[in-house]
């Protein structure tokens, strides 16, 4: 069973349940779902014309899905620390159980010690010697950590590792 398949059978189980904050957070991934298949079959439509293939190209796959649920548990994020801000703790906790929620279709995040080792593999592997490497080492790192590591975090021991 795939991704999608999963929320859907979790859709029908939060309704069953009357999970109101599950049900709204599960249809907030699967309407963002759907708005991303609708911009890939725009984007498709321009160069395919059969409509059943056209169908079966705007499909997403499972990193795409990650990616998208992924851009969810982002917003939560900046909400949190929005809210934070504004000191307006309701909101926060709200934002913060909806997060958890999100957490639990994505893959398990990578701790700070796996991405500098990881990082360190990188910097090795193109043999990047300073600051002005930081572009290249990024765009070798990133897809490997694509979903299990935020890019600012990233970033952040990429710079470290680099300028030490």
């Amino acid at each position: 069973m795939n991704l999608q398949q999963t929320i859907n059978q979790e859709i029908k189980k939060a309704m069953q349940e009357k999970s109101e904050l599950l049900l709204l957070v599960l249809r907030g991934i699967n309407a963002a779902i759907k708005n991303r298949e609708i911009e890939k079959r725009t984007k498709l439509s321009k160069s395919e014309k059969d409509i059943q293939k056209l169908e079966e190209l705007s499909k997403l796959g499972e990193e795409e899905i990650i990616e998208v649920i992924s851009g969810e548990a982002k917003k939560r994020k900046d909400s949190i620390t929005e809210f934070k801000k504004g000191n307006r703790n309701d909101l926060v906790e709200k934002e913060e159980k909806e997060l958890e929620i999100l957490k639990k279709y994505l893959p398990e995040q990578m701790t700070e010690e796996q991405i500098q080792e990881e990082a360190r593999k990188t910097i090795k592997e193109i043999g990047a010697v300073g600051p002005k490497d930081t572009g290249k080492v990024m765009s070798a790192l990133m897809p490997k950590v694509k979903g299990k590591a935020g890019g600012s975090i990233v970033s952040k021991i990429v710079g470290e590792l680099l300028n030490g």
